[in-house]
């Protein structure tokens, strides 16, 4: 297969090549390995050769090609932003799209219900391309396994080539995308090229509040697999209806040339290290332990979030362990009630969250674990419980860090599509995406169902998200229907079907609305509401705002159904850049970069400034969500 850019044109073309989505697991040679490196991953984090073109025209045509001199090509830190890295314009917008009021767009098949818009971002003036180089030898231990490529964040289309053959298209800026290179590897001088666009159908479903980024942002590693793998994990920890006991159901999904030749052998242990259960199983493509039953149980919850230890051991035909997985997992319960309120763990659920944009002051969405252990730890010492991953599936670490320290989690697709039915402050969704367009259907679907498979082993994960602003219709409610169909331990949220009431039979479990006015809620919860009420962005603190916080504080003490929210936002999206008068690093916004248009000290509404300094108002922030810890 050849690489088309007419694909970048066409929402059906949204992966190419590119391996199904899976669970989020680590995998070790051996039990050692498990708090160090893992021998069968390699990082391909650092200096790659770059070359930046400003239109896709103007890309090197054959810059994969073996034998191709790329003397004139630049050095890119990877991860990182194109623009953070001087080439491309820094450039911060809400609503809009990039584009507007320069060059006419609508999405395919909206004006046209039959027809592409040939070349709409593949001959496209304003379509940046990176063109990436990465030359490698094998790494010890991955000869005659499989390998596989992983890239764990790319914005916003990309197209990789290995040793001079097409491997794979992808799209999903935020879900890992994995390729298959074991049919080109070599031991010596292989070369790994990337071509990463800015724009494609994808960008009117990545429409989020931010800085509008290109490039490879996140981890890129190579995967050396053992000739049996665990390739998909799935733990379903049930509470039974006592709240002190519980079940524990394990399958796997196994790939490799020797899967039918090994077996498996599952231990259960406690937070303590004490062994609770074991279990063997013949290895096969598919494996169903056998439900495990426990009499007592230890309940995860934020004010104590126990995890139990879950470990798989793949052994060979010689009884040699080739692979070991170990996970984490805990027992809660989530309920919606026949009363209209969510329950976990049998206690009402008072959420007091904030939705966060992945962020540092210097080096945009490319984040790391201190970043985010420092998150959690502000979230701890102010009584916040609770984080709505606005808009976009966040890195793999900070998932297991919301289970090790209590934090619920609204997980949310990589979806908005607000520029497509918001113009201005007016409403007029005619060429509004998804909607209830066939063409777009597969492709949220596609969104969905990496989000979930990814992310479904995770005891923190309360809430599925199908995304944010992004009006609704039929393609909306299919993506509810995915996961009601793969999910019962969690509910699901969607806020924009309050603008089609007709929808909400089949879309979101919660009443969810933007910014609405304690008076309005007291209303709907007076009135039979059908739905508990959760405001999914609130307060919004911007400038020397979140007053007022004790109207909603109050209607926790007297709705029930007020099942609380997330407040917008956590952090400041700043940049930090040296004052061209005074020398010094200062914290620049939106329009600080005479980018244009842009949505300008809009992207300062967060608890605390870029450089993580906490703001007055969380002070307030802590007050009121600690009265309902």
């Amino acid at each position: 297969m050849k690489a088309d850019i007419k694909w970048l044109d066409d929402p059906e073309v949204f992966r190419v090549e590119q391996l199904p989505a899976h669970s989020d697991h680590y995998f070790y040679q051996s039990k050692s390995e498990i708090d160090h490196q893992s021998s069968y991953v390699h990082s391909l984090n650092g200096t790659w050769q770059f070359n930046f073109a400003k239109t896709p025209q103007q890309r090197p045509l054959d810059f994969y090609q073996e034998d191709f001199d790329a003397t004139g090509f630049d050095q890119i830190k990877v991860p990182g932003h194109i623009e953070l890295a001087g080439y491309a314009q820094v450039q911060y917008i809400n609503t809009w799209y990039p584009w507007e009021g320069k060059i006419f767009r609508r999405p395919p098949y909206t004006v046209d219900p039959d027809h592409l818009t040939p070349g709409i971002f593949s001959e496209a003036e304003d379509n940046s391309v990176g063109s990436y180089l990465k030359k490698f030898d094998l790494p010890k231990g991955f000869d005659d396994k499989q390998v596989i490529l992983q890239f764990q964040g790319v914005e916003q289309a990309m197209y990789v080539w290995f040793n001079g053959q097409f491997i794979g298209y992808a799209e999903d800026s935020f879900t890992p995308s994995e390729f298959d290179l074991t049919p080109y590897i070599k031991k010596e001088n292989n070369v790994l090229a990337v071509r990463v666009y800015k724009h494609s159908t994808a960008s009117y479903l990545e429409d989020q509040d931010m800085f509008r980024f290109s490039g490879i942002f996140r981890d890129v590693n190579l995967l050396a697999l053992p000739p049996a793998h665990i390739n998909d994990l799935d733990i379903k920890p049930v509470v039974n209806e006592d709240f002190q006991s519980g079940v524990l159901n394990v399958a796997t999904k196994m790939i490799g040339q020797k899967v039918e030749h090994a077996k498996l052998k599952l231990s259960v242990t406690d937070a303590d290290g004490q062994l609770l259960a074991t279990q063997e199983q013949a290895s096969a493509e598919k494996v169903t332990f056998d439900q495990l039953a426990f009499s007592e149980i230890n309940l995860w919850s934020p004010k104590s979030p126990y995890l139990y230890n879950l470990m798989i051991e793949v052994i060979d035909e010689n009884g040699k362990t080739i692979e070991v997985v170990p996970y984490q997992f805990g027992f809660r319960k989530v309920e919606l009630r026949d009363d209209k309120v969510i329950y976990v763990n049998n206690k009402r659920l008072v959420i007091n969250g904030v939705n966060r944009h992945e962020w540092s002051a210097k080096t945009g969405r490319a984040i790391t674990v201190n970043d985010m252990q420092s998150d959690i730890k502000t979230m701890q010492d102010n009584n916040i419980n609770a984080d709505r991953t606005c808009h976009y599936p966040d890195q793999i670490p900070w998932y297991y860090l919301c289970d090790q320290n209590g934090i619920y989690l609204m997980a949310e697709n990589n979806l908005e599509s607000h520029g497509t039915w918001q113009k201005a402050g007016a409403i007029e969704p005619s060429v509004n995406v998804p909607g209830d367009n066939p063409h777009w259907l597969e492709v949220v679907l596609d969104r969905a169902r990496s989000n979930y498979e990814l992310f479904k082993n995770h005891t923190s994960i309360i809430f599925w998200s199908l995304g944010n602003e992004s009006w609704a219709g039929s393609d909306i409610a299919a993506m509810n229907k995915f996961y009601k169909d793969h999910d019962d331990s969690r509910l699901t949220h969607y806020e924009g079907v309050v603008y089609q009431p007709d929808l909400k039979n089949s879309i979101s479990d919660v009443e969810s609305r933007m910014y609405e006015k304690p008076e309005n809620i007291i209303e709907y919860l007076e009135n039979d509401p059908q739905k508990p009420f959760l405001d999914c962005e609130y307060m919004h603190d911007m400038g020397n705002s979140l007053g007022g916080m004790n109207s909603y504080n109050d209607l926790v003490d007297k709705y029930p159904m007020y099942q609380g929210g997330f407040i917008w936002d956590f952090i400041d999206q700043a940049l930090f850049v040296k004052d061209e008068v005074t020398g010094k690093e200062v914290l620049r916004y939106g329009g600080d970069f005479d980018e244009r248009h842009s949505d300008y000290e809009f992207s300062g509404d967060g608890l605390m400034f870029a450089d993580r300094t906490e703001k007055p108002a969380m002070q307030e922030v802590k007050y009121y969500y600690g009265l309902h810890k």
